[in-house]
């Protein structure tokens, strides 16, 4: 097997979960120390969970009625939903 078809973890990607975390941690808790790291406002978590929640969602903003009704999220009328074919 040459060496552009192998595929190895390696570095980071070799650790464990919990090593990846264990430094990932220690980077976050050294950017706050320092005075570096990101805080969000209110403000800006809100815009964030507006654009994740368009993106989950294939950038259409709010869901269609019907999909929104079978989540349980909204209740359709009776008079608009489909009828029954009976198929």
């Amino acid at each position: 097997m040459n060496n552009e078809t192998r595929k190895e973890r390696r570095g980071f990607a070799s650790m464990s979960r919990e090593k990846q975390r264990e430094i990932a941690s220690k980077g976050g808790r050294a950017a706050h120390e320092k005075g570096t790291a990101h805080e969000w406002t209110s403000a800006e978590a809100r815009t964030a969970g507006r654009k994740g929640g368009q993106v989950s969602r294939g950038g259409r903003g709010r869901l269609p009625v019907e999909q929104a009704a079978m989540m349980g999220a909204v209740s359709v009328p009776a008079a608009s939903r489909p009828m029954p074919t009976g198929e």
